[in-house]
């Protein structure tokens, strides 16, 4: 089980990559969202959700693993603040590109409550709420600059 476990929570291994671990995490949500883009918004937001519930048990699983508060090789945190952040966003590369940025800008800045969560809520819903969070900051900043840039 604990094999399954750090499957999860590091992404499929992603999380063991050198360098950067998290934004190979959020490299995969985007590569993730490529197939999950086609679906309905509801089938998506209930997709997310549900890697949301496994995430929390598989990172906070990865901690008592791996003896270490939030380890950096827990990436599935950040596959799910991707998702979220590119949740409504166009199938356009430019989209995702800036989706991708705005997410790991949001969740490297950690503005509050991402900053709040961060530091006062622990174990396995810890470590996903604040890239939660992060995403959300993307995702509403995406949507805004996709307005914008359609009233051009």
């Amino acid at each position: 089980m604990d094999r399954l476990f750090m499957f999860i929570a590091t992404g499929a291994w992603t999380g063991y990559l050198p360098k950067a671990p998290g934004t190979w995490g959020s490299a995969l949500g985007v590569a993730i969202w490529l197939p999950l883009r086609t679906l309905g918004l509801p089938a998506y937001l209930g997709v997310t959700g549900l890697l949301l519930i496994a995430g929390t048990i598989a990172a906070g699983a990865a901690e008592k693993i791996v003896d270490r508060g939030d380890p950096g090789l827990v990436v599935i945190d950040e596959i799910v603040g991707q998702l979220i952040a590119l949740a409504m966003a166009p199938a356009h590369p430019l989209a995702a590109l800036a989706g991708f940025a705005l997410f790991r800008f949001f969740d490297i800045l950690k503005p509050f409550p991402v900053s709040w969560l961060d530091q006062h809520i622990h174990g396995g819903l810890g470590i996903m709420l604040d890239d939660v969070m992060a995403g959300i900051y993307a995702l509403l900043v995406l949507q805004i600059g996709l307005r914008l840039v359609s009233l051009f």
